[in-house]
């Protein structure tokens, strides 16, 4: 009996190896490290959407995995054992895996990889992000042609992508405010405090309630998660979600959310891998290529100004990305951007000072 037992799972096993590779045969084989979960309604639910985005696109000629709560610790790990397992195509999808996604693409490299955020690079390795300061400075200027002239601003971490997402919405208040004919202290425009955490629903709901609580106007969420959009929702003041739809969450005061899309990038990186045109690049994509996007307004944002705003996010869906273009002043008033000069993004990628408006300071 025993001896059946085993020549009987013994086939069974043959028949499932044999029937593995056929189902994979032909298929690209893509991975995904994501720093956290994909139901955290933040970094890596946009991620999560992005990947099914590629599988309903792409599903019949690819075989996709993913593995959830990626950090620095256990980020070679995973990554190495995709590389190891064969995976053509492998994503680390947060700052945090930079270094160890390196690392494995030096040693595996007929195997291409993929890095969101990050700044380094390789012959296999590519590097990805969004323009997120463009759907900022509309968020901004929507807020600014309503009228909100004393913004409360929940920071994540003082590196130069957060700040120049604050620096951009600062401008859009502005531009809005101007158009709008209304009169502002340049001392209370947009006050910024910072949780040195990417998400802390703790921090983010106290710092919400007491800049509600110190007269502030409108609440400007930058954290992975909603908890501050809620937090001005249930103090009756205006939000402006970020990273994913903030009112998918219930935060029903969010005037509109500024989100990623990372499906589009995936769809067209993965294809080219399909067609053997991958190469590595270092992409930063806004509007123009759909990489970013503002949501759907609130039905209390006027008519007028969804149809101003639309009208600057299709000059920068053409093209014309002229928010940092110069004069601008930093906190001390000395001018950091001349007249008639614009940022280079060099320039941008590594901005670590914040422009007068803005109040707050950059925390060691």
């Amino acid at each position: 009996m025993t001896k059946r037992i085993c020549t009987l799972l013994a086939a069974v096993a043959l028949l499932l190896c044999a029937a593995m590779p056929a189902m994979a045969e032909g298929k690209l084989r893509v991975a995904f490290a994501l720093l956290g979960t994909i139901d955290d309604r933040g970094w890596n639910t946009a991620h999560y959407k992005g990947i099914q985005e590629l599988e309903a696109a792409l599903g019949d000629k690819i075989e996709i995995s993913y593995t959830e709560n990626v950090g620095a610790h256990n980020a070679e790990r995973v990554l190495r054992n995709y590389a190891q397992q064969g995976y053509d195509l492998i994503f680390g999808t947060s700052f945090p895996h930079m270094d160890a996604i390196e690392r494995v693409a030096k040693d595996f490299p007929d195997q291409k990889f993929e890095h969101c955020s990050g700044y380094k690079m390789g012959p296999n390795l590519s590097n990805y992000f969004g323009r997120m300061y463009q759907a900022e400075y509309l968020a901004g200027y929507t807020a600014g042609l309503m009228g909100y002239k004393n913004v409360g601003t929940v920071g994540t971490h003082p590196i130069p992508e957060p700040i120049r997402g604050v620096n951009a919405f600062t401008l859009g208040l502005m531009r809005g405010l101007n158009e709008a004919g209304i009169a502002y202290d340049m001392n209370k425009l947009n006050t910024v405090v910072w949780m040195k955490s990417w998400a802390d629903p703790i921090k983010e709901t106290t710092l919400a309630e007491t800049l509600a609580d110190r007269d502030h106007d409108l609440i400007r969420q930058m954290a992975d998660t909603p908890e501050s959009s809620l937090a001005a929702c249930a103090r009756d003041l205006p939000a402006v979600g970020y990273g994913s739809p903030a009112e998918e969450y219930g935060a029903d005061c969010v005037l509109t959310s500024s989100i990623f899309n990372w499906g589009r990038y995936y769809v067209k990186t993965v294809q080219t891998a399909l067609d053997g045109k991958w190469k590595a690049q270092s992409y930063w994509g806004g509007f123009e290529d759909d990489g970013i996007r503002i949501t759907a307004f609130n039905e209390k944002v006027p008519a007028d100004v969804r149809a101003k705003v639309d009208a600057v996010r299709q000059q920068l869906a053409n093209g014309e990305d002229n928010i940092f273009a110069g004069p601008i002043k930093d906190q001390s008033g000395k001018v950091i951007i001349a007249e008639g000069q614009k940022a280079s993004d060099a320039d941008l990628l590594g901005m670590m000072v914040l422009i007068d408006g803005v109040n707050g300071s950059i925390p060691q």
